[in-house]
């Protein structure tokens, strides 16, 4: 939680001591906001006093909210010659600086208001109403509404879908080779002899005494082809299903939001929470 320590002072020299030894300190010069103007110096309006005066305020009210400390903070102001306003992050460190600007003489804010406002009533002028801070009062946080801090996880949303895995592609065609086989071959030649003969005829030979043609063929073997289509082989394709397990691993977000609590107790002068 950030704090806010605010130190008035009624010079400039001051206010610049303040920061040399705020820097000396540690503290960065980035979170120490420095005003040298007096913001209700007279003008030659009314108006302008009158603007600047309530800018800072405004300014105190943010901070304390409608109270008399902030009334106090405003009236001290209107008589600062230098106003430093730092920001810390721990009680520690905004106890820290307050002893500095202590230190270097910044104003009393309580002791510089009631003088003020002892002033105005010698004066005839109206007083403010004071009333006794308590110890509920030291520490202020403004706020506008709840605060929400959503707690957002992320889940691991695991699916499957189908993807083209390895397969085989089979193409058929006709291709031609040739062959031989042996084959034997049966021919018949005929044969006529002559040959003379020296011999008395028999019966038989007069049987076989006729007129006529005789025609006698001799016969031969040719080969012959054909061709007969026969399945010799079968190639069957299909798909076997198997199944196997796989553990996905990932990592995934979810907001972490640890609560402190913060010693809020801080000087009820310089201190308060923004």
């Amino acid at each position: 939680m950030t704090q806010t320590v605010i130190g008035l002072f009624d010079s400039k020299t001051e206010a610049q001591a303040a920061m040399r030894d705020l820097a000396a300190a540690g503290f960065a010069e980035e979170h120490i906001d420095f005003s040298n103007r007096r913001f209700a110096e007279t003008t030659d309006t009314a108006t302008t006093a009158t603007e600047t005066t309530g800018g800072i305020g405004g300014f105190f009210s943010s901070l304390f909210g409608d109270t008399d400390e902030a009334r106090n903070y405003t009236t001290a102001a209107s008589d600062a010659e230098a106003i430093l306003t730092i920001q810390t992050d721990t009680n520690e460190r905004a106890r820290q600086i307050a002893e500095i600007l202590d230190r270097n003489g910044a104003i009393d804010v309580e002791e510089r208001s009631t003088q003020q406002q002892a002033s105005y009533a010698q004066s005839g002028g109206a007083t403010q109403n004071t009333t006794t801070q308590t110890a509920a009062t030291e520490n202020r946080t403004a706020t506008t509404g709840d605060m929400k801090i959503p707690i957002i996880e992320e889940e691991l949303q695991i699916g499957k879908r189908a993807v083209q895995g390895g397969g085989v592609r089979v193409r058929s065609r006709v291709i031609e080779k040739p062959v031989e086989e042996t084959l034997r071959l049966r021919e018949e030649h005929v044969v006529v002899n002559r040959h003379p003969v020296n011999r008395a005829v028999t019966d038989a030979d007069m049987s076989s005494v006729r007129q006529g043609d005789i025609e006698i063929t001799g016969r031969a073997e040719e080969a012959m082809v054909s061709k007969q289509a026969r399945v010799v082989e079968e190639v069957e394709i299909g798909k076997n299903v198997t199944e196997r397990e796989e553990v996905v691993s990932d990592t995934v977000k979810r907001t972490d939001v640890e609560v402190e609590e913060v010693d809020t107790h801080t000087d009820t002068r310089r201190a308060t929470n923004n």
